[in-house]
């Protein structure tokens, strides 16, 4: 095995970052310079961890730096449905990671199952308390649906993702993005998607509207901290979608354009497009579909979402578009490992835009 140089970073979004260093087959956990935990990454059946050596002895140091190498070993072994867990090593920390549905046990055995490791939202998200808000029923332009969180400032998911070497970010997007917004807008490419080409107040307008809808969310996402494109997630029962299909209480769905060009590719919708979709499911925990209405003749968008996990449900007119309603369970997302490019998805130039709603 070779040295890896350049380190796993973990927990980003939670500002308590950790790194995680390989080398042959020990993993050293390293928080602000310090190694922090040692563990054994061993092979055979399956990926397989033991402590070595817990540097710091605070539990919580500890539960976090075995958290930081779980996700490290999933992302980097993607075909592993389970990761062993030494137990003579891991017995202190056993009850709380079972607790927090981190390892469970099979017989005599202790392990990680990744379909519940990536359903943990610690890692990946940074506003964990707008997760327990309470359900209140409210009616807003005529359409009764729960009360929604305040709506999120700043950074909202981060993830690494080991074939770029890079993170995946989302943040909510602010008035001071109109000047990129308007670049990208102008764009041929994202224009015949989109049909937004026009000035700066129009742009501006068009954000500011955004902004201030509760049911709407734009996004900035970015890759290695580079704005890559524009991102709208929304709460589909207060969406016009909503008549056109049997909605639910805390369905989501979205809208993306990719304004710079070198990120529409392969390797990048492979990043992007799961890890928007882990990030709505971990946002709230009652989201169990996501949905999307491309235009029902855009073939390759249609054929990346299918092999992605959606499934095309039906083609129905807009009043603007005939459209196809695609849909993704979070049961099919997390059951098949679609965080993953092992889950199939494709790639291609004209991959990067989505019609606009």
């Amino acid at each position: 095995m070779l040295r890896t140089t350049a380190p796993f970073r973990c927990g980003e979004a939670t500002g308590r970052p950790l790194d995680v260093y390989r080398d042959g087959d020990r993993l050293s956990v390293v928080a602000e310079g310090r190694v922090g935990l040692r563990l054994r990454l061993q092979g055979g059946t399956g990926p397989h961890l033991s402590i070595e050596e817990p540097v710091r002895p605070d539990p919580q140091d500890v539960l976090a730096g075995v958290t930081a190498a779980f996700e490290t070993v999933s992302a980097t072994h993607p075909e592993a449905g389970w990761i062993g867990l030494d137990p003579a090593s891991f017995a202190s920390l056993a009850d709380p990671l079972m607790e927090r549905g981190l390892a469970v046990r099979e017989g005599d055995g202790l392990g990680v199952d990744p379909t519940m490791l990536w359903q943990r939202p610690e890692p990946w998200l940074a506003n964990l308390a707008a997760r327990d808000f309470p359900a209140r029923p409210v009616m807003s332009g005529g359409k009764r649906h729960p009360q929604r969180p305040p709506k999120p400032k700043g950074v909202i998911y981060s993830r690494f993702t080991p074939w770029l070497g890079q993170a995946v970010a989302f943040r909510a997007a602010t008035i001071d993005d109109v000047d990129t917004l308007h670049r990208w807008f102008n764009d041929p490419v994202v224009d015949a998607a989109w049909g937004e080409a026009g000035g700066r107040d129009k742009h501006e307008a068009y954000l500011a509207g955004l902004i201030a809808d509760p049911h709407m969310i734009p996004l900035i996402g970015t890759i290695g901290g580079e704005a890559f494109g524009y991102f709208e997630i929304y709460w589909a029962k207060e969406n016009r979608l909503a008549p056109f299909y049997d909605v639910q209480d805390y369905d989501r769905g979205w809208h993306v354009l990719i304004g710079e060009s070198r990120f529409r590719g392969k390797a990048y919708i492979s990043a992007w497009l799961p890890s928007l979709m882990h990030a709505l499911f971990l946002d709230d925990p009652r989201t169990e579909r996501i949905v999307g209405e491309p235009k029902a003749d855009h073939v390759q968008q249609l054929r990346n979402l299918e092999r992605s996990g959606f499934a095309r449900i039906k083609t129905f007119d807009f009043p603007h578009k005939r459209a196809a309603l695609v849909m993704l369970l979070r049961e099919r997302f997390f059951g098949e490992r679609l965080w993953s490019p092992g889950g199939g998805i494709p790639a291609s130039p004209e991959a990067g835009s989505q019609p606009a709603p």
